[in-house]
Order: structure tokens, then sequence, then C-alpha cells
């Protein structure tokens, strides 16, 4: 159903000069796949990966899950036994820190991240590793993504948010190639050693890690770098409802503060000033409290708007925490909600590099 097509919008040269590239330089290519709570569409989309005729070097599993059902274990462990995967187990749960531990056990100069519960089209592996062996100032390559609604379409960024927002209406289901000036993580290909160099991802991202994307996309931007969106890398993702790597629940009747932490957090490290930052928390929690849900359900008003303020208190914890290198969050900032199991590391301590290469 879904066009994975994207010649009506390519320049032939730039077909042309694919296939010389893919010809003269192989680069090797590991794909990172952090899991939490799947089964069958977890093997599913780990023999499509397989399966692929240009297929990716390595395929690393970080797993988070406390335990499998028997028929997923057996595959997952035959896969390991025999070399065709890396299942790498680890607890507890953090989108963040299963990413930078699959980045740091990566054996190859690209890594291309993926989620769990996808489909990739043919040409995913190769078209990553051509665009970064055409162009070697690129430090990040984002694919294409096939929400279950969407249809791949010849599509240009609108471009109408500017600011904390830039890029936020970006069309990731084009297919077009262009420069991107934000990710998503399920189809997101680094060079690995300029990613380790930047810290990789901020581990103080917790729980749903709203805007950890983004906020690492900013930070590539800053020390130089360039991102490239490529309309024909594409996977399909399923959005399957069971599992997934981020918290679940409904933000929209919650007062824990993790819904939310995220946006506010992004916003005060990448903000020109602080008024730029506080202008934007504050629209940040006028607006969800303002949803269509919350004017037919005025009862949750005052639970959200607790919860929205616990995140932007919480934020302001993390951004000192995050200069003064502790990373302890005091339990009455957490009080009456689900508390981190983790302290989160500091990425830029942790995973080494004060440059970027």
């Amino acid at each position: 159903m879904t066009d994975t097509s994207a010649t009506n919008c390519m320049d032939p040269s730039a077909v042309a000069s694919t296939v010389r590239c893919e010809r003269e330089s192989q680069v090797d290519v590991s794909i990172v796949i952090p899991t939490l709570g799947r089964e069958r569409v977890l093997v599913e989309t780990l023999q499509s990966l397989l399966r692929l005729a240009s297929a990716a070097d390595e395929l690393l599993v970080i797993d988070q899950s406390a335990a499998h059902d028997a028929e997923t274990d057996e595959r997952l462990s035959a896969w390991h036994a025999s070399g065709s995967i890396r299942w790498i187990r680890l607890t507890p749960p953090s989108i963040t820190r299963a990413m930078n531990h699959g980045l740091r056990q990566a054996r190859s100069p690209l890594v291309l991240f993926l989620d769990d519960d996808i489909r990739p089209h043919p040409n995913l592996v190769a078209s990553h590793r051509r665009a970064h062996c055409q162009s070697r100032q690129l430090w990040a390559t984002v694919g294409q993504v096939i929400q279950p609604w969407q249809r791949a379409e010849c599509l240009d960024p609108p471009r109408k948010r500017t600011g904390l927002r830039l890029d936020e209406d970006f069309p990731f289901h084009s297919t077009r190639e262009m420069p991107v000036h934000n990710v998503m993580a399920g189809n997101l290909c680094v060079n690995r050693d300029r990613a380790l160099a930047l810290g990789g991802f901020d581990e103080q991202f917790q729980g749903a890690a709203f805007r950890f994307e983004t906020e690492f996309a900013r930070r590539l931007e800053k020390a130089g770098g360039e991102i490239r969106f490529l309309g024909d890398a594409g996977i399909d993702h399923l959005r399957v409802a069971k599992g997934g790597t981020r918290t679940a629940g409904s933000h929209l009747t919650s007062a824990s503060p993790l819904h939310g932490v995220g946006d506010h957090y992004y916003a005060m490290l990448h903000a020109a000033t602080r008024s730029e930052a506080r202008s934007y928390c504050f629209r940040r929690i006028v607006r969800e409290v303002r949803t269509r849900f919350h004017l037919t359900h005025p009862w949750w008003i005052p639970v959200k708007l607790v919860g929205e303020i616990r995140a932007y208190r919480l934020a302001k914890l993390l951004v000192r925490n995050r200069f003064s290198g502790d990373a302890r969050i005091p339990d009455r900032i957490l009080s009456g909600t689900a508390k981190l199991d983790h302290a989160p590391e500091h990425p830029l301590q942790t995973l080494g590099g004060n440059g970027c290469q």
C-alpha cells in the first residue's frame, strides 16, 4: 500500500551518483534497536531486517524487557547464538540510556537507530549508507517514517514554525531529500564518533523523553554538524499499542511531571534568552490545559495543571544538575508521582569527548 519510491522527487543525477558511491565505497552500518515489552512484532521486525538484500553489518537489540514469552525468548537466543544479532539486556528502562548503550557497543562507523515495531523498505540501510558516503560532512541522516494513517508524498517542509519549534511540523513521510533541523529516533543514522563526541543522547530525558530527539539535533547543529532527511530510506511504523520504550498512560489525566518535563527542559537548554524560555514554558502550560479533552472534561484541568507546574520545576532542577554534575532528584519534586528508577547520567561526562571530530 505504501509507495516507497522517491524517484518522482529525485534528480536523476543524484541516482547515478548513488550507484557510483555504493560501488566505490562501502561503509559499515550497525543497527541498534532499543526494545521494551515487545514480543511477536519485535521478532517480525528483526526477521525483516535480516532479510534485506542490502543489510547492516551488525544488528544490536538493546532489550529492557523483564522477560519474554517462550517463543520470543527462543528466537532471540537462537539468533544471538548464531551471530545474527547481538542481544544485550539492560535495566532499568530508559530510551536515552538504551540508545547511548547501543552507541557505545556498536562496532561500525555508522549507527542506525530503529524502532522495534517497523517494516523496513528495501533501500533503508543502503540509502543511509549512500548519503554518508557521498557527504562526509554529514553528522546524521533521518529516514522517512510512515505512520499507519499516512502515505508517502512528495512534500516540502512548511517551515511555519521557527525558533524552538523549528521543523516540529516537518513531513517525515515525504519522499524528498533535503536538510532538516529535527530528527525522529525511530529511523536515525549517526556518525558514531561524532555522536560520541557530542555526548550522545541526554539521559536526563526520562519517561516519555519528549523532545530528547530535538535536543540532540540542536546540540549537533550548534557543534557545526549537518542533518539530512532521506525520503528513500523508509520504514512503516506500526505503532503497536502494547509495549514500547516510553512511559505508558495518558498525559491528559496525569499529575506526573514526567510527561511534560522534557519539553520544558529542552526550552531552558536551547532558548536564546531566559525570557524566550519562560515564554515558551508558559505557553506550553496554557496549551496543555486548553485541549479539546480538557474543555469537555474540565475536572481534569487542575490535575493536568499540577503536572505541568511540577514538570517546570523539575526541568529547572535538571538544568542545574546538568551543569553542576549532581544527578540527584529530590523526592519532594516527584512527590505523589512515579519516581525515577535510575539517576540520569550526564552524557557529556559519561560518553567522553569535549570536542567534535
